[in-house]
């Protein structure tokens, strides 16, 4: 019985929004650019947010956005986006964000950004965590 309280507040505390210091507004924006991007099937534009390696390994945007309609619907028509905590691990920052989906379930995934010529890149995105919570 304990188990779904255990898992309910670990889904809270993964879910609590970071504090100002713990925030970067350059990698926010440029998630929220791509998922804008997505929200508008603009998947050319939504590509021009991957990193150099991300582009050379799929090739076309076409490509890249099959990905992610097949691979990370969440990410490709969110209902919800809560940025979490950002952690830099070596030369990559770790952006955790909450994204629910269009049927209330929340998802907690990391971006792993790379900074070149000025400006943040998306490097690979991964799912930490899914929940049956509301499904």
């Amino acid at each position: 019985m304990r188990l779904p309280h255990l898992a309910f507040a670990l889904l809270l505390a993964l879910a609590t929004p970071a504090a100002a210091e713990d925030r970067n507004p350059a990698i926010e924006g440029v998630i929220q650019s791509q998922i804008e991007a997505f929200l508008a099937d603009d998947f050319e534009t939504a590509f021009t947010f991957a990193s150099p390696m991300i582009q050379r390994g799929f090739g076309t945007s076409e490509r890249f956005g099959q990905m992610v309609r097949q691979g990370y619907p969440m990410v490709w028509r969110p209902a919800d986006v809560q940025y979490l905590d950002v952690e830099t691990r070596g030369p990559f920052d770790y952006q955790k964000v909450l994204i629910t989906d269009g049927n209330g379930v929340p998802h907690v995934l990391e971006y792993q950004m790379i900074e070149g010529g000025g400006s943040y890149q998306i490097n690979g995105v991964r799912i930490l965590q899914a929940s049956a919570l509301g499904a």
